[in-house]
């Protein structure tokens, strides 16, 4: 009965898991940018002498799903969402570079542009950090221009550039703070061809509807393995019994 029970056990064990990463997804339904979480399992062999009865299921690493999320008008002019393929380069709490699609960027008091999860955002020269200024506008390009405080409107001058980067997919991890990472011996480098359109955010593209109907069916899954080590459970007891008697 053995067997039995650990196969059931390790079961719900990555069910369990699987439902912690669906319940992180719905929980980041509404957030700017978010990218959802894929859950898989695999078979390994338990390894030892003897025949290899015994296997049991192990989670791998979770990946996110890249694919872009809807686009929404905020008509916000510090709004920027990325046009196709491509990331925001922003730094990390660490003080290294990560990736967002997150574009909700606003002037901390300090007069750095930050997105709204407060990571600086990065630029040519490392993040950027902007003088007094009236207006503030940012191109298709990622160049921020300002109108400096006390110049007239035409008066506009260029402080910087956002870094926009498109590395290749499979070189992208994501860490327990939700940022992208590339290898650190391979930063990308920048792509100018990533564009960006203001005024609009990229939302979460997380789809609620098939993120609730995969809920229910871990939870019957889970329920499945915890009856499968009860009815383990109830073999072994019978067996028991009938030893006795004999």
């Amino acid at each position: 009965m053995d067997r039995m029970i650990y196969l059931a056990m390790t079961g719900a064990r990555e069910t369990m898991q699987a439902q912690a990463g669906v319940s992180h997804n719905l929980a980041n339904a509404n957030t700017t940018g978010f990218k959802a979480s894929l859950n898989h399992a695999q078979t390994l062999e338990v390894v030892g002498p003897g025949h290899p009865a015994r296997a049991y299921s192990m989670g791998m690493e979770r990946l996110a799903d890249l694919s872009p999320g809807p686009l929404q008008t905020t008509g916000r002019s510090l709004d920027v969402a990325v046009e196709g393929a491509g990331w925001i380069a922003v730094q990390a709490p660490d003080g290294g570079e990560a990736y967002t699609r997150a574009g909700d960027l606003r002037v901390d008091s300090l007069g750095r542009l930050t997105n709204g999860a407060g990571h600086p955002v990065m630029g040519e020269g490392g993040p950027i950090a902007l003088p007094p200024f009236e207006q503030l506008e940012i191109g298709r390009d990622g160049t921020v221009t300002v109108q400096p405080m006390g110049q007239p409107a035409n008066a506009l001058a260029v402080v910087e550039r956002i870094r926009l980067v498109n590395p290749d997919p499979a070189t992208l991890a994501r860490g327990e703070d939700g940022l992208m990472r590339a290898a650190p011996d391979a930063p990308p480098p920048a792509d100018a061809g990533v564009l960006l359109r203001t005024g609009t955010l990229e939302t979460s593209n997380v789809n609620t509807v098939s993120s609730l109907v995969e809920m229910i069916q871990l939870s019957r899954q889970f329920e499945v393995q915890v009856k499968m080590m009860s009815a383990a459970e109830d073999a072994d007891r019978a067996s028991a019994q009938l030893l006795r008697m004999s």
